[in-house]
């Protein structure tokens, strides 16, 4: 049922328009008056929403952004698989190594700071790859 909403005085006041139209016939009935079936037309005065436009480039970019994503995600897990692989005991086999641009570097063999460095960047890439995964799921072309 269509319904218009007319404001007057401050107040809304609601109009019926298919109401109106069939007591409108109703009322050219009941005195005699010759009358047409209610066409839908009549019913319904609402026009179709126009159907969205779809921009290749714009989707294009929405593709290419989803790639991104995507890659990210391949590269979180490549990582991860890497990080996963490496082992480290009590003994002083294992060692860490962090060198910066000017190949200044700091070294250790501490297993406990290996230990904890190795489970700070694992939390840090799963929630990371968490996040993206989220982002690929609810990602609209």
């Amino acid at each position: 049922m269509a319904t218009a909403t007319v404001k007057q005085n401050g107040t809304a006041k609601k109009t019926t328009s298919t109401k109106k139209t069939v007591q409108k016939k109703l009322a050219k009935e009941a005195i005699g008056e010759p009358t047409s079936p209610i066409t839908k037309d009549e019913i319904t005065n609402t026009p179709e929403p126009p159907k969205p436009v779809v921009n290749l480039d714009d989707r294009m970019l929405k593709f290419e952004q989803m790639k991104g994503l995507a890659h990210q995600r391949e590269r979180l897990t490549s990582t991860l698989s890497e990080l996963n692989k490496f082992k480290y005991n009590q003994s002083d086999s294992a060692s860490f190594e962090i060198v910066d641009s000017q190949k200044l570097s700091f070294m250790t063999t501490n297993t406990n700071l290996i230990h904890m460095v190795t489970n700070f960047l694992r939390n840090t890439l799963e929630e990371r790859k968490k996040q993206i995964e989220k982002q690929l799921i609810t990602f609209e072309l």
